[in-house]
């Protein structure tokens, strides 16, 4: 009996054993990552629109559980507000996120280098490029002169002697800039385990790398033809999101794009450059169109609705606000021109000052891709000196012309009598029925000539019409 209980007993350690044995191999798969796919595709200049879609898709990976996010870049920077924004959301987001420089012939430029250093994941294709990240691409002045830049501390204990070498502009606030950016970038490769001292060479040199080399300095982690590859190349790999690992399982996964919606559309419109400087434009013409002839409604509504937009577009791009006062100050003075002639100085003076402030109202300089046309700043000096001084000059001659309706247009009027009357009566004046009166006695079909109007009632005395005869 007890030889079959230590049996019974052997059986079940083994079993227990065998058990065991197997929730170990299964362990790894029990925290690995699964779920859905999504493509964010990134093109173009990075912009408030830009990272609000950025923002979103993360959102709705989030709810939905994916296990990836790929953000497909095209890019040649943008603004430094909308980079960091998307870097934030990238750092919080608990799906892990890739950024892939595709298709082949795409870069990753400026700010697009900073939000692939961000990423948990950084993959190109072949045949494209990131670097040139120098802090003039995120917003800071170009200032002529430069020093050699001192080495950091961090630069040192990693032994880039290139570091040393690094130029910096010699103006104060630049080195500020430089020195900020060039730390940012470097404490996001830290964080991601890449090549940190190349990052702060992209800042301060505004170097550039292609795909193949890219990979070999530890610069990305992947080198993929398209997306399938890239989710084939990615299966199996560990990433680290937050405080925990996960394992991706991604072959054979269908990733699915997500498109920009409708907000995100009329976003990227509305912070357009070039429309947002129409719209302004707009919404002053219609305002001049209302004050010239009050009453009319339309035209204030729209001007206002206009200049609403225009204001929220310039509240989210780096909009020069001298260049802004120097377009209302030169339509102004064209008015002015038109309402008070100066025989051409405040016309002249008018189009300089339009001119110039639409030149500088986007800073090329801090954002190379958010800036007006000149061919299109052209077409709307002349467009606007014409609209202004034709238009606003047919309205002030309109105005000097002599009343031809009313009050005074009625003296002098003929009429004719249409009943026999002494004192007062009817005549048709002008085509129309009004009361008469007269010092005498008149009779029907009577010319009469009007010299006077006291209310509804007009005074009248015995005129007569010539004939052709006469």
């Amino acid at each position: 009996m007890l030889q079959l209980e230590v049996r019974s007993a052997g059986k079940g350690i083994r079993r227990f054993a065998w058990l065991a044995a197997l929730w170990l191999l299964l362990v790894p798969q029990a925290f690995a990552a699964s779920g859905p796919v999504y493509v964010l595709p990134l093109d173009g200049a990075i912009g408030p629109a830009s990272a609000d879609f950025v923002k979103k898709g993360l959102e709705r990976a989030a709810r939905d559980k994916a296990q990836l996010v790929i953000l497909r870049m095209d890019t040649p920077g943008g603004l430094d507000t909308s980079m960091r924004a998307i870097i934030k959301d990238i750092l919080a987001s608990p799906v892990p996120v890739a950024s892939y420089v595709a298709p082949n012939g795409a870069r990753a430029a400026s700010a697009g280098t900073f939000i692939l250093y961000a990423s948990h994941i950084a993959a190109m294709a072949p045949a494209t490029n990131l670097g040139a990240a120098s802090p003039v691409a995120i917003g800071a002045p170009s200032v002529p002169g430069s020093q050699p830049a001192k080495r950091s501390d961090d630069a040192k204990k990693d032994g880039d002697s290139e570091a040393d070498k690094a130029p910096v502009p010699a103006d104060t606030m630049m080195r500020k800039v430089t020195h900020d950016a060039a730390a940012y970038i470097r404490g996001l490769a830290k964080l991601r385990g890449r090549n940190a001292d190349w990052a702060e060479r992209a800042v301060r040199e505004a170097v550039s790398l292609p795909a193949e080399e890219a990979l070999k300095m530890n610069v990305i982690d992947v080198v993929a033809d398209d997306v399938p590859a890239l989710l084939k190349a990615l299966d199996g790999r560990t990433v680290k999101v937050g405080s925990e690992t996960r394992t991706l399982q991604t072959a054979g996964v269908t990733a699915e794009t997500i498109e920009p919606d409708w907000r995100t559309r009329v976003l990227s419109v509305l912070t357009n450059p070039s429309v947002a400087y129409m719209l302004v434009l707009i919404g002053i013409y219609a305002l001049i169109f209302e004050f010239s002839n009050p009453g009319l409604i339309l035209p204030g509504v729209v001007g206002a609705i206009c200049l609403l937009i225009a204001m929220y577009a310039f509240h989210m791009l780096p909009v020069n606000y001298a260049g802004l006062a120097l377009i209302v100050l030169g339509i102004a003075f064209m008015i002015a021109e038109a309402f008070t002639p100066a025989f051409g100085a405040l016309g002249i003076g008018g189009l300089v000052a339009f001119v110039i402030g639409s030149v500088i109202l986007f800073d090329s300089d801090k954002t190379p891709h958010f800036s007006i046309p000149y061919t299109l700043i052209g077409g709307v000096t002349v467009a606007t000196a014409g609209f202004l001084f034709l238009v606003i000059g047919m309205l002030v001659r309109g105005r000097r012309r002599p009343v031809v309706s009313g009050r005074e247009d009625m003296i002098g009027a003929p009429g004719e009598v249409l009943e026999d009357f002494d004192g007062e009566g009817w005549a048709r004046v002008r085509g129309e029925r009004w009361r008469v009166r007269a010092a005498g006695t008149l009779h029907a079909g009577e010319q009469v000539r009007v010299t006077g109007m006291q209310g509804l009632v007009l005074t009248v005395e015995p005129g007569s019409t010539k004939t052709s005869g006469e």
